[in-house]
């Protein structure tokens, strides 16, 4: 172990800064060299669990642009709130400012939760709210914010 020479607490040797108090550490150690494959201790119980950082400087393993993924994710279908957009195909443009953006999703109160909550807000008061919970998915252009059909 390493004492720091700012706060005196004890850091691994491996290490370069203080992990209480961020000072960078004057003098270099020697690399530890384990000579025996065979000597392998157990890692301390509920290491994931302190605030010993490790970084590992490796680079990260990237797949090719040209091969497909092929795990078990690419079958599986699309969750329901992102449903793909059928009327719109690659070429989109809107018919009013004519921008090629696709349109945002925005989820508004139906018209059929406006006329819900207007009846239950005068026949049945204490239900009125459940009027509020009917959604559904409005097509709203990026640009001049002109609702879609």
């Amino acid at each position: 172990m390493n004492p720091c020479q700012n706060c005196g607490k004890l850091n691994t040797v491996e290490t370069n800064f203080c992990r209480f108090c961020g000072t960078k550490f004057v003098i270099q150690h020697a690399p530890v060299v384990n000579n025996n494959p065979f000597d392998y201790s157990a890692p301390r119980p509920y290491a994931w669990k302190t605030d010993e950082f490790q970084t590992h400087n490796e680079a990260r393993r990237t797949m090719p642009a040209d091969n497909p993924r092929t795990d078990h994710f690419s079958s599986v279908g699309a969750p329901l709130v992102q449903r793909p957009a059928h009327f719109m195909s690659s070429s989109f443009r809107c018919p009013h400012c004519a921008s090629q953006y696709l349109p945002r999703i925005e989820r508004r109160i139906s018209t059929a939760g406006w006329v819900t909550f207007a009846v239950l807000l005068v026949v049945f008061f204490p239900l009125f709210w459940i009027g509020l919970l009917i959604k559904e998915d409005v097509h709203v252009c990026q640009t001049c914010n002109i609702k879609l059909s």
